[in-house]
């Protein structure tokens, strides 16, 4: 297994990525999109470790920095207007990696977003991994504080013994929570009538005309822990009759994993994300992929498995 630096031209500017080759590639390569702000080794290490334990297992695997963040040069981009790093970040990879004949993108937070902004638009995108995708409107903040925090905080005998003690105030979490609640009504309000430019439309919307245009497979991986973005996306999931559908599509698959927080920070959580990316991507995409190289340990659950991951850079 190789692990090679390519600076690539991206809009008249030099970026930098890191392609993970195996000595027998699969015909399916993942490209690690980053959210940020951040850049190409993620919180943790884990999109060091998730690379090279796929490629360890035969899956050839891309990760970069965008404009202006890590290495890369360039004026600051969002993930809304990261298209033009996407699709030189693929040049670079498939320039090292020609027999791939299929990618997908894997992208935690706003890089999932990310994600559904671009595949659409490029046939070689077959599937998509996304972990906890960033839909963040502030009615859906709000009602994702009601449904979740506030009533699992009432729920917690500590929170009350604090409150009896004298320890917190009730002043200020009922403060709170009616700044909540009028967040929640006022946002609702206003897509009801206040807004009037017909351009201006939300974050999940405009995700959801991705999704909609998309013909791959999908595969979702969702946080709990008390992860305020994942329970934004699973609200949003029931309450919005269009993302409903989309999530019933046969194409798309989920996977939750109720004690992991956000970014998968323990060994066991980004060992379980690691391993479910790599058999939905050899399910899916390469059937004669290489057999695991690395020693793991017997995994905990249906879902999950032992310890992996090498440190490195």
């Amino acid at each position: 297994m190789a692990e090679v630096p390519i600076p690539f031209e991206c809009a008249g500017t030099t970026l930098v990525g890191i392609a993970h080759l195996p000595n027998r590639a699969a015909s399916c390569g993942v490209l690690i999109l980053v959210g940020g702000p951040q850049y190409r080794i993620g919180s943790h290490r884990q999109f060091v470790l998730l690379a090279r334990e796929l490629a360890a297992r035969g899956v050839a695997v891309f990760r970069f920095d965008y404009r202006s963040m890590g290495d890369s040069a360039g004026a600051p981009t969002t993930f809304e207007d990261i298209s033009l790093d996407i699709e030189a970040a693929i040049a670079a990879f498939l320039s090292v990696a020609p027999d791939l004949q299929q990618l997908v993108i894997w992208g935690l937070c706003d890089a999932a977003s990310a994600a559904l902004f671009y595949a659409h638009s490029d046939t070689r995108i077959r599937g998509l991994v996304l972990l906890n995708p960033w839909v963040r409107t502030e009615d859906g903040l709000a009602r994702a504080y009601l449904r979740h925090y506030y009533l699992d905080r009432l729920r917690q005998p500590e929170f009350w013994k604090k409150l009896l003690s004298g320890a917190g105030s009730i002043r200020a979490m009922l403060g709170s929570l009616r700044d909540n609640i009028d967040r929640a009504r006022g946002a609702t309000g206003a897509h009801s009538g206040a807004i009037t430019d017909v351009t201006i439309r939300s974050l999940p919307d405009r995700m959801a005309d991705g999704f909609e245009r998309f013909r791959g497979k999908v595969l979702l991986i969702l946080s709990g822990n008390n992860d305020v973005v994942a329970q934004e996306f699973k609200d949003l999931g029931v309450t919005s009759k269009r993302w409903r559908k989309l999530l019933c599509r046969t194409s798309v698959q989920r996977r939750d994993l109720p004690y992991a927080n956000h970014t998968f920070s323990r060994k066991d959580w980004r060992n379980e994300v690691t391993m479910l990316t790599y058999e939905w991507v050899v399910g899916n995409f390469d059937a004669d992929c290489g057999t695991p190289s690395l020693n793991h340990e017997a995994r905990p659950n249906a879902q999950g498995m032992g310890p992996a991951g090498r440190a490195g850079l």
